[in-house]
């Protein structure tokens, strides 16, 4: 698998287009990184980890729904391995003029990029959520 995060990115909107509540993916410590910023934005009920051995986990995520319909409208990749997008602190996009937020991989970890701006650092453009 080359892209992990966008392997992970994909379930959760085939999952949401099933109306699943809850849907599987390999762990890995950025994809925690990531359900992590989704949980505390709101986006995400929360997720497991079960962990099998061998240095091998999975995380089953609980999707969130609102009168039926699912809290995350849409989610895409933004930087992909074959075209990296990174941005500096004072050109960090918006989301849907503030209604969405970008997940963006930082010196400082991975974080929402309002909690990017307020820490001063710029970084890699990961995926963004609305």
């Amino acid at each position: 698998m080359n892209d992990p995060l966008g392997d992970m990115l994909t379930r959760i909107r085939n999952a949401q287009m099933r109306r699943k509540t809850k849907v599987m993916t390999p762990g890995s410590r950025l994809r925690a990184n990531v359900l992590d910023v989704l949980k505390d934005e709101g986006f995400i009920r929360g997720y497991s980890s079960t962990d099998y051995g061998n240095g091998r986990t999975e995380f089953e995520i609980e999707l969130k729904y609102h009168e039926g319909l699912p809290v995350i409208r849409e989610i895409e990749r933004v930087s992909k391995p074959g075209r990296r997008v990174y941005s500096a602190v004072a050109a960090m996009p918006r989301v849907a003029n503030g209604l969405g937020i970008t997940i963006v991989s930082t010196p400082k970890g991975v974080m929402a990029y309002h909690s990017a701006r307020e820490q001063n650092v710029g970084g890699e453009l990961l995926c963004r959520v609305f």
